[in-house]
Formats: C-alpha cells, structure tokens, sequence
C-alpha cells in the first residue's frame, strides 16, 4: 500500500518558512511518541540550518512508555535535546521552556562574549500535521491563541505569538514530504492520524491495523472489544453489532472499520507504539 499527501498549501509553507528562518535563535520540532522516526520530517534537517534544536514527542500517554524511553535517548546529541510530553496534562510551558533555555545555552554565551543583551528567545515550531503544534502552543501561552483540531490541515498560515517572558514562538502549518520513500512511514503516519482520511485506502489500513495489533499487542483487541477475534472481519462484525451500526438491516462494516482506526488513533486500545 502506497500513501501520498501534499496539498497545495505545504509547498507554500515550505517557502514561507525557508524565508524566516534567519529570524529564530531555534527550532522546536514536534514528533509523535508512537512513531518518532516516521513522524520525522526530513525536511526540516535541510531547512534547519544547523539551529538548535529541541526535539518534543508528544502525545507521550497514548506510546509504549518502554519504546519511548529508548527512542529518547537515541535522538538526543549535542545540538539537540528530546523531551516526551503529555501536553495537556503536564506543566508543558515549564518543561518546553527549559528545554529551550539548555539548548540555547552555548549562543547564550556567545551573544555574552559579544556584547549582546538578552532578549527573548525565538524559536520556530515545527512538525508534520496533527502532531500537537497548536496545542503546544495553547499550553505554552496559557490560553487559547491557535486553533485546535484532531485532525490534520488545520493550520494553515505561518504566526507569531509571545508566549512566555523568554519566549516568543512562529507557529507554522503542519509539513509533509512529496514522497516517502519507505512505504511504511506513510502507513505509520496513517495509523497515527497525520493523513487525512479521504485519501487513504481504509480496508488495506484496517487490515495492517489489526495484524499488527495481533502480533505486537495482541492484548489490546481483547481488551478494548472483549473478544478474541481470530481475523478482522470477526472484529468488525463484533463492533457493528456491540454499536448498532446498521443500515436498512444491514450490518455496516464501513463504519465499524472507521470506528477500530479512530479508536486506535486516540489511544482508546491502549499505550501502542507503532515503531
């Protein structure tokens, strides 16, 4: 299965941000928990121009806690600082704002030895879509200043906003690549929910879906459906029956299927990493 999604508005994001790069002191790159590598936009290692970079996986609640453990410490390094977070649920401005402080340390020294009077420090926000920009953001600032959806497309436009005394941040619309060249990045992207859905093949997803559940995290089905379902089909049936999902007395399998992936993306199956 093959997965393509770049609409009009990222190329013109792409170019937006290459052109205020030279205004931030830093990145704030945003990835999700349960795929780190796959929610890792290529792009931004060639637009970052070798800024520092601090590295926030988020929705940390809905990831195998082991898997991110590790994945934190393999992408850390010397220019680059990873922190997982809940973010509505921990104290994100504290821990964001650190983290920006610690990687900003060493130019800190160097505006110091040159004369140069602290300022507020500048970092641009970036990401793939629905990764949690927006609420990031919302948290950092303590009060609404983005819009914020569970679903991917949303921002759209490139925005200022001073969120802490020692901290001003660009919002930026979520980015995707025109290819990926892996096919599983774009699987894992989708199970994640970083796709929007009208163009994805919702039968081959639900499928890979399921056996991956069954050979990683067999208890999760069980545990979710109360059932022990011995292929997918059984699972949807199972589903469209436990919901009512019927149509002219028909079982609707259509939406039983949407139901499993929309119950996988917003962790209700449980803490899943998908790499």
């Amino acid at each position: 299965m093959t997965i393509h999604w770049f609409p009009g508005h990222m190329t013109k994001a792409k170019r937006e941000i290459q052109q205020r790069l030279d205004m931030v002191d830093c990145i704030i790159e945003l990835r999700d928990s349960r795929c780190p590598m796959s929610s890792r936009n290529p792009l931004i290692d060639e637009l970052r121009q070798n800024k520092p970079r601090l590295i926030v996986l988020t929705k940390k609640d809905m990831a195998d806690p082991e898997k991110t453990k590790v994945w934190i410490e393999s992408l850390s390094s010397d220019q680059t600082s990873v922190i997982a977070l809940d973010l509505l649920k921990e104290d994100t401005r504290k821990l964001v704002v650190e983290g920006v402080l610690k990687i900003m340390a060493p130019k800190f020294e160097r505006w110091k030895a040159r004369g140069i009077q602290p300022r507020a420090v500048k970092a641009m926000v970036l990401g793939i879509p629905n990764v949690g920009k927006s609420t990031l953001i919302n948290q950092l600032a303590k009060k609404k200043m983005m819009t914020v959806a569970n679903k991917p497309g949303v921002t759209m436009a490139l925005k200022w906003a001073k969120v802490h005394p020692q901290l001003d941040v660009l919002d930026t619309p979520g980015l995707l690549w025109p290819k990926f060249d892996d096919p599983e990045v774009g699987i894992r992207l989708a199970l994640s929910g970083s796709i929007a859905e009208h163009v994805l093949p919702m039968d081959e997803l639900a499928l890979i879906a399921y056996d991956f559940l069954k050979t990683h995290y067999p208890a999760a089905l069980s545990s979710r459906y109360h059932m022990e379902p011995t292929n997918l089909d059984e699972l949807l049936h199972h589903i469209a029956q436990k919901r009512g999902f019927t149509r002219n007395g028909q079982i609707n399998l259509d939406e039983a299927r949407a139901t499993f992936l929309r119950e996988l993306r917003q962790g209700d199956l449980g803490r899943i990493s998908f790499e």
